[in-house]
């Protein structure tokens, strides 16, 4: 799992001394990782960083004083320091992550063993540690109604070319893709053909992610449920911990969410999605790739391009974690490379003239 050799050296950021002793002591157990040090608030954090240099900071979004959200907006800017956030159930997660925290994990509730909770943070903690840190921009990074974002640049102009209703696009993602994947559909049309969207993250946030984009986004955007129809106008987010697939129905497609196991490391997986629709779909289909550690994705967005899609990876610097699409890149997979902020208008662009 180690990518360099040397010792991984973390910062553990929280308010409670429970929690601290518990991650302090979990994370230590990993001989790749070395916890040097706490703090118990921002601005006791700030002064660690200066002292101890860490290459990765754990954060609770909910501090007293100067929250997580504002510190990431006041820190990152300095000093971009890959920061994994440790929470609750909380919609304020992804204004963290838009404020420029690299991923999250969720708070051990009892619904998971302490031995789960902590591999998937300490995984996140290596990727983090090569990860490329993205300050908050200008605008409001922690207001989730923010007007800028509100706004499509496309808005709800122009007819696309290719028709809606003969074209599924589906879109992967995983660390950085929270951001990454908002800044491409906030570009999009409120007719967009029908979206089926994997993005990895844990139990209970997808719902409340999907929420988040909906209000953000002119198409709708909603948590997928078992046998959803695919169709123009609408973004299905996959739900955490089922394996997502498209099933054709004549000429209707819906979407298949059931328990499976684990691929390519993932529930949901992106190369499930993807291989899924290379099988299955019979109309003109789209595949976009984006930023995330591993391979996931790749092999099935190669599926997709053999089957006649057209494919969309995100380029290396725009990248939080040139993993996924690297990988898609390397074997094939992709017919166009875009940074972040082009996918849209390249799509767009596709679909309107077919090339």
């Amino acid at each position: 799992m180690l990518l360099n050799p040397q010792k991984i050296r973390v910062l553990v950021v929280d308010d409670s001394a429970v929690a601290r002793a518990f991650l302090t002591k979990g994370l230590s157990a990993y001989p790749y990782i070395e916890v040097v040090g706490y703090a118990i608030n921002a601005l006791d954090a700030k002064a660690k960083i200066m002292r101890l240099h860490p290459d990765v900071m754990t954060l609770d979004v909910e501090m007293p004083g100067t929250n997580g959200i504002d510190f990431l907006s006041q820190l990152l800017p300095e000093h971009p320091l890959p920061v994994i956030l440790v929470s609750s159930l909380s919609l304020r997660v992804f204004d963290a992550l838009a404020a420029g925290a690299v991923d999250f994990v969720r708070k051990p509730d009892g619904t998971e063993s302490r031995d789960s909770f902590f591999r998937a943070l300490a995984q996140k903690i290596v990727v983090a540690s090569h990860a490329k840190v993205v300050p908050p921009r200008h605008a409001s990074a922690h207001s989730s109604l923010s007007p800028t974002l509100c706004t499509p640049p496309l808005g709800r102009a122009g007819k696309l070319g290719i028709s809606a209703r003969q074209t599924i696009i589906g879109l992967g993602a995983s660390t950085g893709g929270t951001e990454a994947t908002l800044e491409v559909l906030k570009r999009l049309p409120a007719d967009i053909p029908g979206m089926v969207i994997v993005q990895h993250m844990p139990p209970g946030f997808t719902k409340m992610y999907a929420q988040r984009l909906d209000k953000l986004c002119a198409m709708e955007v909603r948590e997928a449920v078992n046998g959803d129809e695919i169709r123009p106008g609408l973004a299905l987010i996959a739900p955490a911990d089922l394996q997502a697939r498209v099933v054709r129905m004549g000429t209707r497609y819906t979407l298949a969410c059931q328990p499976g196991n684990k691929v390519s490391g993932h529930r949901p997986s992106v190369d499930v999605l993807f291989s899924s629709m290379a099988s299955s779909v019979k109309c003109h289909m789209v595949g976009i790739i984006m930023t995330g550690m591993g391979r996931d994705g790749a092999s099935g967005l190669l599926e997709m391009r053999k089957a006649g899609a057209y494919t969309i990876g995100q380029d290396k610097e725009s990248c939080v974690v040139y993993g996924m699409p690297g990988v898609a890149q390397e074997i094939g997979a992709v017919t166009i490379q875009a940074s972040c902020e082009n996918i849209a208008p390249v799509l767009i662009q596709h679909l309107k003239t077919g090339e």
